[in-house]
């Protein structure tokens, strides 16, 4: 994994906006309607062609495939894993909206929600399938990479956790059994993307996320030990890779909701650190997490680590100015080191391809002013310093 020497390197979580003439073909796959498969092959591709050279071009040093082929970054594997074909299930109502319940049917009503944030039920044997959605996605990065050259690169791919949230299971007799399944099944994904000569993203909301969704109605005590089952899962569905290849994104949700009962980071940060992940993605920017950066002054981040924390804000319209991106950056890099952090984003642009909550060209507008602002964090922390 690339590592801040000279500048701020800079990345983001994965999901970028889906080209117009990609998105109805993911949409109508999803709703199950016929579409012409080597029309999406050829669409998909097309898309991370040009995902990957529109990273590149704006500064972006380690980019993603812009997750073009799924319609959803935790459920796609229902459609690469056998076991799921129960019905879709009711998911998980976040404890935030439901006490501020008019302004969830507000939302509802404007569309601010998606209808395919849950995916089918499992209700049979889970198991990898043939591998050929994951072929395809590696061959058109490794494609697209090798034309444009980025830095580094990354695939994301979700975690047992994560999955067990939006999937319902009807079929394993516990949760754990069900988390155990899904990371046997999983193990072969993230060995593929390490072995293709990509960084592996592992999407873990579960572990923060988790707390105000699937398992509002447990302590904190009792959400920790659960945070750590799905850790300890995790690890083991990676033993097989080295740390340095391996990032955990972790976040709270990435919608417009008052996030009161989001979990402190603080609360969870032990856990999270348990896992291999060398590289931590966390929130940084919006107005309810912004704040955790103070986190590392009473927790020293291990010297193994890189944090990759979220400078630019992924639910909001406004473009950062890349001054405040800056201050954002070196508020870390003061805390931890200059060459452990990696610029991010707090979340996906376009978490599920239906409706991304930032407008495309506004999206690629705060990358820009990522890159702008990690710029002026790299002349504060380098060159005004004297440092080679």
């Amino acid at each position: 994994m690339q590592q801040s020497r000279d500048r701020i390197l800079t990345s983001h979580v994965g999901s970028l906006p889906r080209p117009d003439y990609l998105k109805p073909l993911i949409l109508a796959k999803e709703d199950g309607k016929p579409v012409d498969g080597a029309a999406f092959d050829t669409a998909v591709a097309r898309a991370v062609d040009e995902l990957v050279v529109r990273q590149v071009a704006i500064g972006i040093d380690v980019v993603s495939d812009g997750e073009a082929s799924k319609a959803s970054y935790s459920t796609y594997i229902k459609d690469r894993l056998s076991g799921f074909g129960g019905p879709p299930g009711k998911g998980h109502a976040a404890k935030d909206l439901l006490e501020f319940i008019d302004y969830a049917r507000w939302l509802v009503s404007i569309g601010g929600t998606v209808r395919r944030a849950t995916g089918p039920t499992c209700n049979g044997p889970i198991a990898a399938g043939d591998g050929a959605p994951l072929r395809k996605d590696l061959a058109n990065f490794a494609r697209a990479r090798a034309a444009s050259r980025p830095l580094d690169a990354f695939l994301t791919a979700a975690s047992p956790g994560v999955a067990a949230v939006f999937l319902a299971n009807a079929y394993y007799p516990s949760h754990s059994a069900y988390l155990a399944a899904l990371a046997e099944a999983l193990r072969p994904e993230y060995e593929a993307i390490v072995a293709a000569g990509f960084v592996l993203q592992l999407d873990c909301p579960d572990l923060a996320m988790g707390r105000h969704l699937m398992f509002k109605a447990l302590d904190t005590e009792a959400f920790r030990r659960q945070a750590a089952e799905h850790v300890e899962v995790l690890n083991a569905a990676t033993a097989g890779i080295p740390p340095d290849r391996l990032r955990l994104h972790l976040c709270w949700g990435n919608y417009q909701g008052p996030h009161h009962h989001d979990i402190a980071l603080e609360d969870i940060l032990d856990i999270v650190l348990g896992s291999r992940a060398q590289a931590l993605s966390i929130e940084g920017a919006n107005p309810r997490h912004e704040h955790e950066w103070e986190v590392f002054l009473k927790h020293k981040l291990p010297e193994d680590r890189i944090v990759v924390p979220g400078v630019i804000d992924s639910v909001s319209n406004f473009i950062e100015h890349p001054r405040l991106v800056a201050q954002r950056i070196c508020r870390y890099a003061e805390l931890v080191g200059r060459e452990r952090v990696i610029a991010g984003t707090d979340c996906g642009f376009a978490t599920f391809a239906e409706q991304p909550g930032v407008h495309p060209d506004i999206a690629w507008a705060k990358l820009s002013a990522l890159v702008e602002g990690a710029a002026i964090a790299s002349e504060r922390l380098w060159r005004r310093r004297g440092a080679a």
